[in-house]
Parts: C-alpha cells; sequence; structure tokens
C-alpha cells in the first residue's frame, strides 16, 4: 500500500507509536477492522461496539501475522501498536492519507434511492476498459467507505465508491476522504427524514459531495429529478443531466419493457446513439445506464464497450434480484425501502406476468409523516394492475388501508404469514421492506 508505513499512519491520526523503531518504515500489506479477516503485515483497527470489544483479539491477530493494531488504550505487548483517541475517525484519516497517494481515479455515488444499482452498472461498463474496485456490500458509511478505499491497490485504475448518509455533515466528511474525481447523485427522496427534515434537507445534505470534490470534477446528476434540477453549477462546471425528459444531456428513447428480463432501448448523447438492452427490468435501471454511459464516455471508452457493459450487468441479491422457485417468479428487493424505491419496485412488479403479489414491509426512519408517506404507497399501488397485498408490521397498515383496487391482506409479523397458504404456482411476488424487518427471512422461505 503506496506510503502506509507505520510512521505516516501514526502521523496521519495523531497517534503515537509504541513498539520497535526499525519497524516505523515498514508498510503494512492491508487493514481491516475484522479480526477473521487479518492476514499477513496488515493494520489492525479495533472498535469497541455495544457487544463486542475488538481490543479482545489483538492476542488473536498477531497470531495471524499481524504488522500492527491501532489501539484505544495502552497496551502490555511486545508487538508494534499505535494509541489513537478514536477508531474511527483514525480510520477515516488514514484512508485520507491513503487517498492522497493514489493515482486512481474516484467516482461517488450518492442519492435516495438506486446507490448501489448505479454503482453496480457503472463499475460494469467501466470494466469492459478499465481494472475497477467498486464498493461490496453496504461498505458506504463513514467505517466501510474508507476500508473500501484502503482495498485500492496499483493495478486499480477506477474505484466506483457508494456513499451512504442519515445525517447532515456525513456526506462532508465522507467526501473529505474520498475527494471524488466524478460526481453522481441519483435522486432526492423521502428518506432519513427523522434527521433530514423533508427533501430539500436531503438535497442540502446529499450535495455536501461537491464540497471536497475535486476541482476539475465531472457532475453527473437526475435531471428528472426536480430538485437536482435546480443544480446549475458545480465547482464552477456545468452538471451533465441524464433523464427521460427530451432536454436531457443524455437521455433514451424507443423503450421496450421485456417483461421480468429487462428493457430494450436506444441512448443518446450530443450527437452519437446506440441500442441496448438493460437485463434488469424497471425505468429506474434506464436511469442508471444512462448515467454509466455518460461516465464511460468521459473515460474515453468506445459506444461497442460500453453497451457490452450495460448488457453484462449481474443483479445482486436482495436488490431486484429476480428469481424462480417452485413454479413462483421472486423478485428479491428486501434489503432497503423508502417510498421511492418501494414505488420503483411496484412498478417492475407491474410489468410481470401472472398474478403479481407485493409483499411489503414497514420503512424506517421517514420522521413525524411516515404514516402518510405508507399510505401514499398504497395510493400509488391503486394506479397499478397489482393484484394482491400483502403487508407486514404497524407502520404497513397504513399501505393495506390505502390500497383499494387489489385484494389485501394484513399480518403484524412475519410469523403470522404463511406464504404456502396464499401464494400459488404462476404468481410474480416483490418482497419489499426496510432491512430492520428482516424480509430475508420471507426471501429464504420462498426459496426452500
Amino acid at each position: 500500500m503506496r506510503n502506509l508505513s507505520l510512521r505516516n499512519i501514526a502521523r496521519a491520526t495523531g497517534g503515537e507509536y509504541f513498539g520497535p523503531e526499525e519497524m516505523l518504515d515498514m508498510v503494512v500489506a492491508g487493514v481491516d477492522k475484522d479480526s477473521r479477516e487479518i492476514k499477513q503485515d496488515y493494520l489492525y483497527i479495533p472498535f469497541v461496539g455495544a457487544r463486542v470489544d475488538g481490543h479482545d483479539f489483538i492476542a488473536d491477530i498477531f497470531e495471524k501475522g499481524a504488522l500492527c493494531t491501532l489501539s484505544e488504550k495502552k497496551l502490555d505487548i511486545e508487538q508494534p501498536y499505535i494509541l489513537v483517541e478514536n477508531s474511527g475517525q483514525a480510520l477515516k484519516d488514514i484512508a485520507e492519507f491513503y487517498r492522497e497517494q493514489l493515482d486512481c481515479q474516484i467516482i461517488g455515488i450518492t442519492g435516495s434511492v438506486g446507490k448501489t444499482s448505479t454503482k453496480e452498472i457503472i463499475a460494469s461498463v467501466l470494466s469492459e476498459k478499465f481494472n475497477v474496485l467498486k464498493t461490496e456490500g453496504n461498505f458506504n458509511n463513514e467505517i466501510g467507505m474508507p476500508l473500501t478505499l484502503l482495498k485500492i491497490r496499483e493495478e486499480h485504475e477506477i474505484a466506483v465508491i457508494e456513499m451512504g448518509i442519515s445525517f447532515f455533515d456525513e456526506m462532508r466528511r465522507l467526501s473529505k476522504v474520498s475527494k471524488p474525481d466524478v460526481c453522481v447523485i441519483t435522486n432526492i427522496g423521502t428518506c432519513h427524514l427523522e434527521n433530514l427534515n423533508d427533501r430539500d434537507g436531503v438535497l442540502k445534505a446529499k450535495t455536501e459531495m461537491f464540497e471536497n470534490a475535486k476541482p476539475n470534477c465531472l457532475t453527473v446528476l437526475n435531471g428528472d429529478d426536480d430538485k437536482l434540477a435546480t443544480i446549475e453549477e458545480v465547482n464552477g462546471r456545468a452538471p451533465v443531466f441524464y433523464g427521460l425528459e427530451s432536454n436531457r444531456d443524455i437521455t433514451a428513447t424507443n423503450i421496450e419493457p421485456d417483461g421480468m428480463n429487462g428493457t430494450n432501448c436506444t441512448i443518446k448523447y450530443n450527437d452519437f446513439e446506440f441500442d441496448t438492452y438493460i437485463p434488469i427490468p424497471g425505468l429506474h435501471m434506464i436511469h442508471n445506464a444512462l448515467a454509466a454511459t455518460c461516465i464511460g464516455v468521459h473515460y474515453g471508452m468506445s459506444l461497442d464497450e460500453i453497451d457490452k457493459g450495460i448488457r453484462n450487468l449481474k443483479a445482486i441479491g436482495g436488490r431486484n434480484n429476480i428469481f424462480e422457485n417452485n413454479g413462483i417468479t421472486i423478485i428479491d428487493d428486501c434489503y432497503n425501502a423508502n417510498p421511492m424505491s418501494m414505488k420503483a419496485s411496484i412498478d417492475v412488479l407491474n410489468n410481470s406476468d401472472g398474478r403479481k403479489v407485493a409483499i411489503l414491509g414497514d420503512m424506517f426512519e421517514l420522521g413525524k409523516d411516515e404514516a402518510a408517506l405508507h399510505r401514499e404507497v398504497g395510493e400509488f399501488i391503486n394506479t397499478k394492475d397489482i393484484d394482491l397485498v400483502i403487508c407486514i408490521g404497524n407502520l404497513s397498515k397504513n399501505i393495506a388501508d390505502a390500497v383499494t383496487n387489489a385484494e389485501v391482506k394484513y399480518f403484524e409479523t412475519k410469523d403470522e404469514f404463511n406464504p404456502d397458504e396464499i401464494l400459488t404456482e404462476g404468481d410474480t411476488v416483490l418482497v419489499k421492506a426496510s432491512n430492520g424487518m428482516k424480509f430475508k427471512e420471507i426471501v429464504e422461505k420462498l426459496s426452500e
């Protein structure tokens, strides 16, 4: 890892080094907070959690060959360690220092809905030409995002980094570490309203990304979003707007849904256009493909390379992952939910064949208007051709009460819901809720 010596780590964190002086210029091979993932010459960062204190595993990590550990308390050990005030801040400090050593381009992605699917399609496109690192899993917060940056190696040319927030100033801290060369914002929705108040607050929080972006950064925004469309310049440079309206910089025409398989469309950008196939259904995936095309062009990719990257996109578990089991088609989108993402998933279900069944659960962190925002989803369902709506959870009772043009079944808990008594062969079933509802358990039941 370039210049990530114990000496520089101590300087970057403002920590105090304890150990043999001759080891100060040794460079760590990797950084991790999970003692189980520590390898030879790694730096270990122990965190104190509600149930587990990472300091308890320091002896174990040295047995695995760790070079050094951070610590929030003085240790009586012979191996080297760096004493810091706070492991979380030290992690960000190390990642920020490391970022400054890198030649790798950083693409930062945020938004209320679609961060992960946009990250996946951008990485899929760029991988046709470049060595790409991307955020894995849910590593998009103030711990996960710095750890992702610290996985970048000399061979990586571009890193596609997802950045998720719940509070004001959080994005400012994340972008201070990542210093993106490209900023992408997918949309401004009704999420984390407990902390951000309203959509104007969400806009303010998300656009904190710009404050620490590179001076000549490319900014790619969803122009169909009324809040993002108000942004006229970022660091003196006009954004590139993508969307389905005809006046966007990059848009799509000839849109032909292919059921649950995906969508055919023509992408137009400046004076060129090309036909492509997006192998995951939904209008939101067209938006994602437009953003990926813009970035591919920015990095000098050919239209054939961009088209191939779009066509090679793969779904990931818990996020619009579609599979079939026992004659039932399952749309596994249970990783998380807010009103905007739930409507997008209902749109996908609406394009399916057979009986259309939505299994919906509570959406969290919506603030004082949470009941009304759940009812809004029910009212949206009334504009679609959904056959059966199954609502589970206290807040989801509001969805159930608002649905008038579909059969409705309501359960307070997942334990009360027995899919074998309700679902039949030929159904297409959407599973969607906030992660805290643990609807993954329902997907597992349907997969048996």
